[in-house]
C-alpha cells in the first residue's frame, strides 16, 4: 500500500471516490461536478490531497485545508475529508491516510490538525482516537449556513 500526494493525473479515479464521498453524506451525485472541484483544489494548490494507492488502483484519499491559530500564531490543518472505497475497507488505508496527514502537519510546522465527524460515525470515532486524536470537548461547535 502506498500513500501519496494526488496529482491532476488522478482526478478520473479521484473524481469517482470523491463522488462516493459526498453521496455517503447524502449528496447528489455529480462526477463532472466533483472533478472540477478537486481540479481547482489541485492547480489553486487550495487543499493538500493524499490518496491510498494499490497497484495503480485509488482505495481511497483524505483532503486537508489550511487554516491558521490566531491564539497559537501558527498554521493548523483541516482534515476534512477522508473516505476509503467500501470494498477496500478494513486493510489500513485510513490510517496510512492519516499518518500522511501528520506528516504534512510536521512538515509545514503546523500546530496540529482539527477534524469534525458525525456522532453517530460509529468507525470514525473509534478511528480517530486510535490514530493519537482527542475528542475536543472544551468548547462548542457553530456554524452558520449561507441562505443563497
Amino acid at each position: 500500500m502506498l500513500t501519496r500526494k494526488a496529482t491532476l493525473e488522478d482526478l478520473p479515479q479521484l473524481s469517482n471516490l470523491f463522488d462516493q464521498y459526498r453521496s455517503f453524506y447524502h449528496k447528489e451525485s455529480d462526477i463532472d461536478g466533483a472533478e472540477n472541484f478537486l481540479k481547482e483544489r489541485l492547480e489553486n494548490q487550495d487543499s493538500e490531497i493524499f490518496v491510498a494507492e494499490e497497484n495503480g488502483i485509488l482505495m481511497g484519499f483524505t483532503q486537508l485545508y489550511p487554516l491558521f491559530s490566531s491564539t497559537r500564531m501558527k498554521r493548523y490543518w483541516l482534515l476534512n475529508d477522508l473516505f476509503v472505497n467500501e470494498n477496500h475497507r478494513g486493510k489500513g488505508h485510513s490510517k496510512a491516510l492519516i499518518e500522511s496527514a501528520k506528516e504534512l502537519c510536521i512538515e509545514t510546522k503546523a500546530c496540529g490538525i482539527l477534524l469534525e465527524t458525525d456522532k453517530t460515525n460509529e468507525i470514525g470515532n473509534q478511528l480517530y482516537p486510535s490514530c493519537g486524536f482527542e475528542h475536543y470537548t472544551h468548547a462548542n461547535f457553530y456554524e452558520w449556513t449561507n441562505p443563497i
